[in-house]
C-alpha cells in the first residue's frame, strides 16, 4: 500500500523528470550529467515543498554552512535529512492522532471491567472488536489514506 501511494503522491514529479531529464537523454540531446541535474530539481522542488524550515535550518546549521540566500544554496546532502525528519514528523503526527481514541477505549473498558470485579480478563480481549468496530464506523481507511496524501503540499 506505501509503495502505490508513494507512486500517486509521486507522479506528478516522476512526470516532470520524465519530461526535462530521462527522454532528452533517451533521445541523446544532452548528457548524463545534464540529465542528473535536471531530474534533480523536480526533486529538489518537492522535498522543499514538504521540508518544514526549521528543519531544514537545524541540519544548515549542524552542516556548519552559511546562511542560504536562495534554496539553489541548500545541498542536497542538507535537504534529504531534513526532508525526512519532516516526513517522520508528520507521520508521528497522524499514528498520535490514530492512536488516541483507542488509548481511550482501552481506559474505558480497563476502568469498567476493574469497577466490575473482573480483574483477570484482559482489557484488550474486550477492547479489541470496539478499536475495530470504531475504525470501521468511521471508514479509517479512508480518514487514514485521506489525510496522508493531503499532508504532501503540490
Amino acid at each position: 500500500m506505501s509503495l502505490i501511494l508513494t507512486i500517486f503522491v509521486m507522479a506528478p514529479t516522476f512526470k516532470q523528470i520524465n519530461t526535462t531529464a530521462i527522454q532528452p537523454y533517451t533521445s541523446h540531446e544532452i548528457t548524463l550529467s545534464q540529465a542528473a541535474t535536471r531530474g534533480q530539481q523536480p526533486l529538489r522542488t518537492f522535498m522543499f515543498n514538504q521540508t518544514r524550515d526549521s528543519d531544514l535550518a537545524m541540519f544548515v546549521k549542524m552542516a556548519n554552512l552559511p546562511r542560504p540566500q536562495t534554496r539553489a544554496d541548500i545541498p542536497t546532502y542538507v535537504l534529504v535529512p531534513a526532508f525526512m525528519i519532516s516526513e517522520l514528523k508528520t507521520a508521528f503526527q497522524i499514528g498520535f492522532l490514530i492512536y488516541l481514541p483507542f488509548l481511550i477505549i482501552d481506559m474505558v473498558v480497563a476502568s469498567t471491567l476493574m469497577s466490575m470485579g473482573m480483574m483477570m480478563l484482559p482489557p484488550v480481549l474486550i477492547s479489541l472488536p470496539f478499536k475495530i468496530m470504531l475504525f470501521v464506523l468511521v471508514d479509517g481507511w479512508h480518514l487514514v489514506i485521506q489525510s496522508l496524501v493531503q499532508s504532501f503540499h503540490t
